[in-house]
């Protein structure tokens, strides 16, 4: 009786190559299949026509790295049309950061353009990818489909059309000035980021247009800034410890996050301001266990107040603490590092508190970041040489926290 052999090791061989071959050929991995160059890496993809397609092809050592190229030469090509476009937002960055440099305004408006971009990245994917042995360089294919980043941009587009009509008619209805101004804020950041997604859609779209909006940037920025100038000027009141050079660090800090200040309190008058910021500072020196310097700790309570119904809106507390040679060297150092955290840290958390941004509380408290900071190092050390009887830690501890309240010169 003869026996039926089933298929050789040669037929099943050269079966799997052929099923190997067609879905390398399938997945487009051409250096995997030894084929030659192919054309997308010169620029010709007729597998990916640009009437479809947006492409871009990466180069590295590495097959990864080559793949992060493709992915940021695809980037480049809205990054590229975003930067033409870009001094028309400009007017609302001058307005919100009145007194920064224009690097620092670039920065604001790359932050907004890195939203976009992350956004439209996720409608790319790695289509191929070939390695050239003779130069030992990996290639990679990046591409996205027009349709699709339209249809999703489109999306992003309305719904920011839908936000910034609500905002608008919510701050030309308000009777309420901070109300007011958080709403037109809120609108003129949206329509920022939408001029952003419309740029990207006219890069997608053959046609090379976008979808206009109803709304320009430099109307509500403008439409903002007169408000803030004529509807919600604030003034600054310090007591204390240096008052004056602190309450001008804190002034311009104001001035420059787009604020209006007066120098002035005209009490009940008619030209008299819709908010206060009104706070206590301290400078005092403290025992450190350290032979070669002298400290001087700071510490401030900011309050901000509407004058007409003596209500506190918001309130923030900062401190910390420097150290010199002596104690003269010591306060001098510490009074230049309160006057600029007060004019950015601190101008900073209450624009924002009054942009809608943030939200303060209505008392202030000795800041986490400081606490951290204090245990952290300062307390830590201290206990330390304690256990090691370097220094004698006494029974009882007596440096204060934070400014005292009763030492206030503040009007309530």
């Amino acid at each position: 009786m003869m026996r039926t052999e089933g298929p050789s090791l040669g037929q099943a061989v050269a079966v799997f190559l052929c099923l190997g071959l067609m879905v390398s050929a399938s997945a487009g991995c051409a250096w995997f299949t030894g084929m030659g160059k192919p054309g997308w890496v010169d620029g010709l993809s007729p597998d990916y026509p640009s009437t479809q397609y947006l492409t871009g092809v990466g180069q590295a050592d590495t097959r990864s790295n080559a793949e992060d190229q493709a992915y940021a030469a695809v980037a480049r090509i809205f990054k590229a049309e975003v930067a033409a476009q870009a001094k028309d937002w400009e007017s609302y960055l001058v307005v919100e950061n009145r007194g920064v440099s224009n690097a620092e305004r670039r920065l604001t408006i790359d932050s907004v353009t890195k939203v976009s971009t992350d956004k439209m990245l996720e409608n790319v994917r790695i289509a191929d990818a070939w390695y050239d042995p003779d130069r030992r360089v990996y290639y990679a294919l990046g591409v996205m489909n027009r349709a699709q980043a339209e249809a999703s941009l489109m999306e992003k587009v309305v719904a920011l059309d839908r936000a910034i009509d609500a905002d608008v008619a919510e701050s030309r209805h308000a009777s309420d000035k901070l109300a007011k101004v958080r709403a037109l804020r809120r609108a003129g950041r949206n329509l920022v980021l939408r001029e952003v997604y419309n740029t990207d859609l006219r890069v997608i779209r053959l046609s090379g247009k976008g979808v206009s909006s109803s709304y320009q940037v430099n109307e509500l920025s403008g439409e903002l800034e007169q408000f803030l100038a004529t509807n919600l000027i604030l003034a600054v009141q310090v007591s204390g410890d240096h008052a004056e050079p602190v309450g001008r660090a804190l002034t311009e800090g104001l001035i420059r996050e787009g604020l209006h200040v007066t120098t002035t309190i005209d009490g009940e008058e008619a030209g008299s301001p819709e908010l206060i910021v009104r706070g206590t500072v301290r400078l005092f020196p403290i025992e450190v266990q350290d032979p070669h310097f002298k400290y001087v700790r700071w510490c401030s309570d900011f309050e901000v107040v509407e004058p007409g119904t003596r209500q506190v809106v918001g309130a923030t507390a900062h401190g910390g603490r420097e150290g010199h040679l002596t104690e003269r060297e010591a306060t001098a150092k510490t009074l230049r590092v309160m006057q600029h955290e007060l004019s950015s840290d601190v101008a900073k958390a209450i624009a924002a508190h009054i942009f809608g941004e943030i939200a303060l509380p209505e008392r202030a408290t000795k800041t986490l970041r400081v606490m951290q900071h204090e245990l952290s190092s300062d307390v830590a050390k201290a206990i330390a040489a304690h256990i090691f009887g370097e220094i004698a830690l006494p029974e009882r501890a007596t440096m204060p926290a934070s400014c005292p309240r009763e030492a206030s010169g503040i009007r309530r």
